[in-house]
């Protein structure tokens, strides 16, 4: 059974995704929410799959409105099967790439590709892009983020710290690799992965108040 809204008279949505800190950004705007995540039958690694000449930013908007569409069916499933648990409510989507020009670095697959992309990121400038989908509505969120050079060292501790692994681009901005930041020309929580902006902006004509 789902967890409740701790405010069930306001508005609430599901969130479906995995990720700690979207959970944190939507406490940080004060949206009530609870988890709609996938099923065990589920393949959601198979909706990232890249498309042969896709720019980053239609692959960012393709993935997360196949996601969103996922999670609709989900909870018409779930609804079906035990409707008193499963209310209706808006369900919120996100997903975030990082680009190198028109390269798309997504997850790495190990710890070699993750020192792979952060060697392609290092002092240069990369664009971190998160989709947004509510209701149907989909905004998108690029931000650019300059880094300092790194030295191998640097790399192959980072990598060995785990923090890598299941992140766009092989890491996250609110983590170590915040110390190789130089510069940021856009949305800090769009890089962790939920632009605030963006997202309230689509929560607003659903009856949010920020």
């Amino acid at each position: 059974m789902p967890e409740i809204p701790v405010h069930a008279t306001l508005p609430w949505l599901y969130l479906a995704s995995q990720s700690p800190r979207r959970r944190q950004l939507l406490d940080q705007l004060g949206v009530n929410h609870r988890l709609l995540l996938p099923d065990d039958g589920e393949d959601a690694e198979a909706l990232e799959a890249e498309r042969a000449g896709e720019s980053p930013e239609d692959y960012v908007q393709r993935v997360t409105f196949a996601k969103w569409e996922a999670a609709c069916a989900r909870l018409v499933r779930r609804r079906a099967e035990a409707g008193h648990d499963w209310a209706e409510a808006p369900i919120l989507c996100a997903d975030t790439t990082v680009a190198l020009g028109d390269q798309i670095l997504a997850k790495p697959m190990d710890d070699a590709d993750a020192a792979r992309m952060l060697s392609l990121l290092s002092g240069r400038t990369h664009r971190v892009l998160t989709a947004v989908v509510v209701h149907g509505q989909l905004r998108l969120s690029t931000s650019h983020v300059t880094w300092r050079t790194l030295d191998d060292d640097e790399i192959r501790r980072y990598v060995a710290s785990g923090e890598p692994m299941g992140k766009a681009g092989a890491y996250a901005i609110q983590g170590r690799s915040g110390a190789w930041t130089q510069h940021i020309n856009g949305s800090y929580s769009g890089i962790m992965g939920l632009p605030l902006f963006e997202t309230a902006e689509l929560l607003k004509p659903l009856g949010w108040v920020f």
